[in-house]
């Protein structure tokens, strides 16, 4: 009985080897999806900041114009003024963006982040 019950306790306990490695990959596969995404969702952010500040203009052409200076500065390439769709609600300037992002993840396999902010 004392050597069934010393064997037992003996038995080691842990990762295997494989499944070091397995976590080990998976851990380097989000960690280098999550460096890709980061700037990208930091652009998305500062884009709909841009589009918040670029409202107060009253015409389509100054819209567009704010957003440009706003994209230079805060280093926004997804998005130009051209593609923002500014319209009026009444008194109100609406302005929105709608675009798509992609991470090339191996061979044809791609991640696709689809962005899209309106103004109230």
């Amino acid at each position: 009985m004392g050597i069934h019950r010393t064997a037992i306790r003996s038995r080691q306990r842990g990762m295997s080897f494989i499944g070091l490695i397995v976590a080990g990959v998976l851990a380097v596969s989000v960690f280098a999806i999550g460096g890709q995404s980061l700037p990208i969702f930091l652009e998305y952010q500062a884009a709909r900041k841009a589009i918040e500040k670029a409202k107060h203009e009253t015409t389509v052409p100054a819209v567009r114009a704010a957003f440009d200076r706003a994209a230079a500065i805060d280093d926004i390439h997804s998005v130009k003024g051209s593609d923002l769709d500014v319209t009026k609600r009444g008194e109100k300037v609406v302005v929105s963006f709608n675009y798509a992002r992609e991470i090339p993840l191996a061979g044809p396999a791609y991640l696709v982040y689809r962005f899209q902010a309106q103004t109230d």
